[in-house]
């Protein structure tokens, strides 16, 4: 699935299709946080040829190897296709609806939703990007005392096409079975809300560093980090003067989604500004209960070094928005603090 030709009047791809709220799985913090928790690498190719090499990340004894199958490893645009799966799982959740690791594609749904045409050529991609991830492949090492566990996985398990006979051979459904561990990665809420224009982005880059404002300036009013490290987070493999061009191109036209960008070329600094576009009070249906006050002294054992008002913050807000209602909110909370600081980290 790769996007149109860039149009230098408008940095944004039209918007074809009406869209609802999106979510994405960081799949990558999924694993990382078990066995690299102070690196964060990128698992898709942002490139439009195909990429072969295994990539390999390592730290302190540590590793994680990307392998792609001879079709190259998935893309960012391959990555939509997880993004709808997680989308509809996450509906279900919200629903109180059973959910599969099974998950149902109608093709055109998912061009729609994605923000692509529906000609035979864009049913050709999704089959193309179904093949990526499906062959793509990953491996690490978990070490527990004097022992090493390596263990390997992939981004989906495996995919079913249902194309009509005949002569346009249409395509009209597919089923994907997402991988352990993608799917464990939404049982734990390792998702975040997208913008509806993320798929309006038309370079690979773009979404990227999207991606990675989005995770770590959150709600946040700003967030800095050194433009080398930017580079390193995204994982692209072009040169960093190229890198700085295309930071440069996104302060300039400003239409980077629920963030504005600025860049202090002498200090190589890269500054996200949030634009409010995100809901930042809580949700009409937030649980407005109140906490028993010692509670507070157990969330801070769960989560040391964080702000605890901050984390119930956060949790009322999750709560209201997933319309949750806790029989034993203390018992709640704390489990919530304990899983945030074993995401995040110390503060």
């Amino acid at each position: 699935m790769v996007p149109e030709t860039t149009n230098s009047l408008n940095p944004l791809l039209p918007d074809r299709h009406p869209q609802h709220d999106l979510f994405i799985c960081d799949v990558a913090d999924a694993v990382l946080k078990d066995v690299m928790q102070h690196m964060e690498h990128p698992f898709y190719s942002l490139s439009k040829k195909p990429e072969t090499a295994i990539r390999r990340y390592e730290h302190k004894g540590r590793w994680v190897e990307i392998t792609p199958s001879v079709k190259g490893l998935a893309t960012i645009y391959d990555k939509d296709i997880l993004i709808y799966c997680i989308s509809q799982i996450m509906a279900k959740l919200k629903a109180g609806e059973r959910v599969s690791q099974r998950v149902r594609i109608n093709s055109r749904d998912l061009l729609i939703f994605t923000n692509r045409g529906t000609s035979g050529r864009d049913y050709m991609a999704l089959v193309e990007a179904l093949d990526r991830l499906e062959g793509t492949r990953i491996r690490t090492n978990i070490i527990t005392g004097d022992e090493e566990q390596i263990d390997g996985f992939g981004l989906i398990d495996a995919s079913s096409i249902r194309r009509k006979h005949g002569l346009d051979g249409r395509l009209l459904w597919c089923e994907v079975k997402l991988s352990d561990w993608v799917f464990n990665a939404i049982r734990a809420q390792e998702v975040l809300t997208l913008h509806r224009d993320y798929f309006r982005l038309r370079k690979p880059i773009e979404r990227r560093v999207y991606e990675i404002a989005r995770k770590h300036c959150g709600q946040q009013d700003s967030w800095k980090i050194s433009l080398a490290l930017l580079l390193k987070k995204t994982g692209s493999q072009s040169p960093e003067k190229r890198f700085r061009q295309m930071i440069r191109h996104l302060a300039e036209h400003d239409h980077l989604p629920d963030y504005s960008v600025s860049f202090d070329t002498a200090a190589d600094m890269v500054t996200f500004r949030n634009r409010g576009s995100m809901a930042a009070s809580l949700p009409s249906s937030a649980w407005c209960g109140r906490l028993d006050g010692d509670v507070y002294h157990d969330a801070r054992q769960a989560a040391p070094g964080w702000d605890v008002r901050y984390i119930e913050q956060e949790w009322r807000r999750w709560l209201g928005e997933n319309e949750i209602e806790p029989k034993a909110p203390e018992r709640h909370f704390v489990k919530f603090c304990k899983t945030w600081y074993e995401k995040r980290g110390p503060a």
